[in-house]
């Protein structure tokens, strides 16, 4: 149960800041930068730290890096919601972003160590992913009515709320779960988290600051120095966060920049939708997040048909007619959006849901079936991270298109038709990644069942300990 609850928390706030940006932005005189990095925040430290998650839990073990993450997690929530100014609050939505990446690896080991069979196993692995896409889907919902019947402030409340109780049982109850000895690659981690760190923050803030302004520049050049330092620390070491045969697999590295670009695409119109509908139409909190309904809701109902189609049909027919359908989709929502009624958007959003709700959990399968099962855990941290990255560029690159005219609503449209363009990228990429679906298609029953990996889809990643 506690893992499930985790589960929930984690990618309830994926989603759930998107409804406070319009009071963040009256209330703390956010600028558009700021508001980028409320989000980006968590999503770059989530993808910094889960690259080495895995083998934190190893050495710490399951338990210790669970409590260690919830705490942290819960902490700064309560930093969150007592903040005062922009700046406190995006340091804390870094640490944030930090403790729901220890906490996830942990999760799954907890939630998994009762299983007494593979087949156990997979069905504890659905329910902990179920319940990370009811978080995500609940996200804009909970987020639209906390905001509208208290403040933006409740919305990290409500972390504290239910991260000290959780935090009490898991000290109380929680069983421990064997150790399993394993280096940690300290120069890999530090040197990503330069890299990634240094990209984001040039993207975020050069359009404000200005692409050749020093504080732009000495960020591109932490990026490239980080870039570097990870390639030599990755070779230098006997236990790499990315093995060379995850970047030599032409099918792995493929699907991982689809899951890249769908995140860029994905998250970067859930932040430009938020702004275009509560400060672009005038809009309540509450209402707008009944609006993200029909695309959130409808992943979960994807998610769920995914399995069943990627064995029918191949992993290669669901991810092309996906891609393609989401593509159509962005540009309907961008037709959507020039109209005064609000169905003509709730329409268009029900197939992105549904297109993406078949597309997370059938890329996940791709980028593990691609490689050998000694390497499942690190595809998967790889996977997710990639993902992860693409979500920060996303909303980095979104941010200042939505403003490049003082009509939100031009704005909204070039955003929509980049993400659209993104998403027919990562159909051309289809076929490259063809070899993990024969792979997977010739070997995954042995290895990795197709039916368990769709069923977790990206809130299931195999954890590098495993």
């Amino acid at each position: 149960m506690l893992a499930l609850i985790a589960a929930f928390m984690v990618f309830v706030d994926g989603t759930i800041v998107n409804l406070t940006l319009a009071q963040l932005a009256s209330h703390l005189g956010a600028s558009r930068s700021e508001l980028e990095w409320a989000v980006n925040g968590y999503t770059l430290a989530f993808a910094a730290v889960m690259l080495g998650a895995g083998a934190i839990t190893d050495t710490l073990g399951a338990k210790r890096t669970f409590v260690a993450g919830l705490l942290v997690f819960t902490a700064s929530s309560a930093v969150c919601s007592a903040a005062g100014s922009m700046l406190m609050l995006n340091v804390a939505r870094l640490i944030q972003g930090a403790g729901a990446a220890l906490l996830l690896p942990s999760a799954v080991v907890l939630a998994t160590a009762s299983a007494t069979d593979e087949r156990m196993r997979h069905r504890l692995v659905g329910r902990w992913a179920a319940a990370g896409g009811v978080g995500m889907a609940a996200g804009p919902l909970l987020g639209g009515a906390l905001v509208a019947l208290v403040d933006w402030r409740a919305v990290f409340a409500v972390n504290v709320v239910i991260g000290i109780p959780a935090l009490v049982w898991s000290l109380r109850s929680m069983p421990a779960v064997t150790r399993r000895g394993r280096p940690l690659d300290l120069a890999g981690m530090g040197t990503a988290t330069v890299l990634i760190g240094g990209l984001v923050f040039a993207l975020v803030e050069a359009p404000a600051l200005g692409w050749l302004s020093p504080a732009v520049i000495t960020a591109a050049a932490l990026a490239v120095a980080g870039l570097i330092g990870f390639v030599l620390a990755e070779r230098a070491t006997r236990a790499p966060l990315l093995p060379p045969g995850l970047y030599s697999d032409r099918g792995f590295v493929a699907t991982a920049a689809q899951g890249a670009l769908f995140n860029f695409a994905f998250y970067g119109l859930l932040f430009a939708m938020a702004l275009m509908l509560q400060q672009g139409r005038g809009l309540g909190a509450l209402v707008s997040g009944l609006l993200f309904l029909p695309l959130t809701g409808l992943i979960a109902i994807g998610s769920i048909c995914a399995a069943p189609l990627a064995q029918r049909f191949g992993r290669s027919a669901v991810l092309g007619v996906g891609q393609a359908v989401l593509a159509a989709t962005f540009l309907a929502v961008a037709w959507a959006s020039t109209s005064t009624a609000l169905w003509p958007l709730v329409l268009a959003l029900v197939p992105a849901g549904f297109s993406s709700g078949l597309l997370v959990p059938t890329m996940t399968s791709n980028s593990i079936a691609a490689v050998e099962p000694a390497l499942h855990g690190a595809a998967s941290a790889a996977f997710n991270t990639s993902r992860q990255i693409g979500a920060a560029v996303g909303v980095a690159a979104f941010g200042p298109l939505l403003g490049a005219t003082d009509n939100l609503g031009e704005g909204f449209i070039t955003c929509v038709v980049v993400g659209a363009a993104a998403t027919v990228v990562a159909l051309l990429l289809t076929a490259l990644a063809r070899p993990a679906a024969a792979v997977a298609s010739q070997g995954s029953r042995n290895s990795v069942p197709e039916s368990a990996v769709a069923a977790g889809g990206d809130k299931a990643p195999r954890p590098a300990h495993r």
